[in-house]
């Protein structure tokens, strides 16, 4: 595992050390990519733009913030410099105590699918992010699943407490970016990691950039598309 992901393409070349720091633990283009498939659930039908921003907060603070925190935590080195190992755990206790107040919410309210998959999306984070059950969990499938699969099961859900046709073909299309985007970031890491030459480091970063940018592009066009018609 890297030593120093400080100067790694998502971390923000300006700004205060502890700013550019934060940021990087959040890897928001990925971040931003899990929200979007959130969305996309929303999308599948007519929806509410209060439930869509409520579910795209929950799964900012759950996977974006939680999750990124608790990889951090659980980490033998440490990559984030002087964040402490507390200060992520803190951080990481309180985004998911908000995600589940907001899950909860509106499961009791008149989405209960929601239920299954918080559950599903609560194992995967504690056992994929800690390595848990001697890191079995720790897989291209579960990170597909999870980061791909059920976020747009979740934003279909809390619309229509429903898996239309339509969302689980979206659901199929992100997890199948999902899938390319964990295979081009283990092929980056292993380049960083070793003495490659910056050349092919860049190549994988372009790929990298374009996955989570264009899926971001792409939903937040399609969301001011829907609004405005």
């Amino acid at each position: 595992m890297q030593k120093d992901r400080v100067s790694e393409w998502f971390v923000p070349t300006f700004g205060p050390t502890i700013f550019r720091l934060c940021c990087g633990i959040l890897f928001l283009p990925y971040t931003g990519m899990v929200v979007s498939f959130a969305a996309w659930g929303s999308f599948a039908g007519n929806f509410s733009v209060g439930r869509l921003v409520a579910i795209c907060v929950l799964y900012f603070l759950a996977l974006g913030v939680a999750a990124h925190c608790l990889d951090a935590a659980g980490s033998r080195v440490k990559p984030w410099g002087i964040i402490s190992k507390k200060k992520i755990l803190v951080a990481s206790i309180i985004s998911l105590t908000v995600a589940f107040v907001i899950g909860l919410y509106y499961a009791f309210l008149d989405s209960p699918l929601l239920f299954p998959i918080g559950i599903a999306e609560t194992f995967f984070l504690f056992a994929y992010n800690l390595e848990l059950f001697g890191a079995r969990f720790h897989s291209n499938t579960v990170f597909v699943i999870s980061w791909g699969v059920l976020p747009v099961f979740a934003g279909s859900a809390i619309q229509t407490d429903a898996i239309s046709l339509q969302a689980l073909t979206l659901s199929a299309i992100a997890g199948s970016i999902s899938y390319i985007l964990i295979r081009t970031s283990q092929k980056y890491k292993r380049l960083r990691a070793g003495s490659s030459s910056r050349l092919d480091i860049h190549k994988q970063e372009v790929i990298l950039k374009l996955i989570s940018g264009g899926v971001i592009s792409v939903t937040a066009s399609y969301f001011i598309l829907r609004i405005l018609n």
